[in-house]
């Protein structure tokens, strides 16, 4: 794989944290603590702490890596190291087309909420789509300390809304809530615990970004577990304010957090509501758009995507080439959308394969690069069996990474013949 981004900009310990976090905070909060709520009943609060205490290792497994081999092609770039271009490149596009549909999906979830709260209808929730996602392009196209100082204001007032939730609920909450603790057996909470698993998804995104860091060996780790700490402890608190208010059930489950935010603020936290969601929405827009971006270049200047991906901006240096790929994409995904060729249950559920694939690529990457570190092999073991596990719970998704590597071994073939015929002269 060719030399990867220049770097321009170096992120310090305190802009790390938020770009974590806000990868992986994401719109789950919003649905989640309710539907776990409604399938385990109190119980679930055990889902959320295994899954807290399961997600470290999947965490430091990235972290690990970045710290060794910090390059903007990720997971595929370990991938690569690991075994050879071909399958790295072919993770690489797994990630990248999962991002592309990915980030509209994010912006249409957030822009629902919102124009709900706001009365705006179908046509400004298109438009709060489109907001968001020229915000997602547009703050990575002016480089990383932008991106990180942007994602540390979205991600502080995310932060400072959910304790206001919580801290605010707190009158309401009734022991009697708790009682009976399981109703649906210990299944459920293994249920429960498989949907969770969502919420933690995201690590893989800063892995392309790890050369933007100040210190990388001292802040990539440090970031990784004080970051999995505070988002633990918000999806926990927020679980736990949502079972003791009994903000769950038939009609409720679905908009949890918004019933919550009411009980805290009153007919003003509709509007807070909306505005919660468009902070917890963008954040992980931006930190996924600026992931993809970087990746675009490096599978370009590999020689895998076509080579204006790899165009540099001339002033701040930034993948303006693969930014701009995405930005058309985003937008066409948005297209398709609106035309109602596919529903957004149906979009959100064609990238989970592909999303998977990537974090068990890299996982096994890791007990190949790391034999060395037992931690490191420790990590990354646990990590491919969670992920393994997960996989198999897709369903009709893996019809999506099949048809992918499909399409990539008939391109590996032509590409191969080509390049016998240019050897050949």
């Amino acid at each position: 794989m060719q030399p990867s981004i220049p770097k321009t900009a170096s992120l310090s310990l305190w802009q790390i944290i938020p770009l974590y976090i806000g990868s992986v905070l994401g719109s789950g909060i919003l649905l989640l603590p309710g539907l776990t709520a409604d399938s385990a009943g109190p119980a679930s609060i055990l889902a959320w702490i295994l899954m807290s205490i399961l997600a470290i290792p999947m965490a430091l497994s990235m972290g690990f890596l970045s710290v060794r081999f910090p390059h903007a092609g990720g997971v595929s770039y370990f991938v690569t190291r690991a075994w050879n271009a071909d399958i790295g490149m072919l993770v690489g596009w797994f990630f990248l087309l999962s991002a592309i549909m990915a980030v509209p999906i994010i912006a249409l979830t957030g822009a629902g909420y919102a124009a709900s709260a706001f009365g705006l209808g179908e046509a400004g929730r298109l438009i709060i789509t489109g907001i968001i996602i020229f915000i997602a392009v547009g703050t990575n196209f002016f480089g990383m300390r932008l991106t990180g100082g942007v994602q540390m204001a979205v991600v502080a007032a995310t932060i400072a809304i959910l304790i206001g939730a919580v801290v605010g609920s707190i009158h309401a909450i009734e022991p009697s809530h708790f009682v009976p603790f399981m109703p649906h057996g210990w299944p459920s909470v293994g249920h429960a615990a498989t949907l969770i698993f969502w919420c933690f998804l995201g690590w893989e995104a800063i892995s392309h970004v790890t050369e933007e860091f100040e210190d990388p060996g001292r802040d990539v780790v440090r970031g990784t577990i004080i970051a999995s700490v505070i988002i633990s402890i918000l999806y926990l608190a927020t679980a736990c304010a949502v079972i003791g208010t009994g903000s769950y059930g038939p009609g409720i489950s679905e908009v949890s957090l918004i019933h919550l935010i009411h009980l805290s603020f009153g007919t003003s936290g509709v509007i807070i509501a909306g505005i919660i969601t468009l902070f917890i929405t963008t954040a992980p827009a931006i930190a996924y758009t600026g992931a993809a971006g970087r990746l675009a270049y490096a599978i370009s200047k590999a020689g895998y995507a076509p080579r204006q991906f790899s165009l540099l901006h001339s002033v701040y240096q930034t993948p303006v080439g693969g930014l701009m790929f995405l930005l058309c994409c985003f937008y066409l995904i948005l297209v398709i959308y609106m035309s109602g060729i596919i529903t957004l249950d149906v979009l959100i559920q064609i990238p989970n394969a592909t999303f998977i694939l990537t974090y068990c690529a890299g996982c096994a990457a890791g007990l190949v690069l790391m034999k060395d570190s037992r931690s490191g092999m420790g990590v990354s073991a646990v990590s491919l069996v969670l992920t393994g596990i997960i996989f198999c719970f897709t369903g009709w998704a893996m019809i999506w990474p099949v048809i992918l590597v499909i399409i990539w071994i008939l391109y590996l073939h032509i590409k191969n013949q080509s390049d016998g015929r240019i050897t050949g002269e």
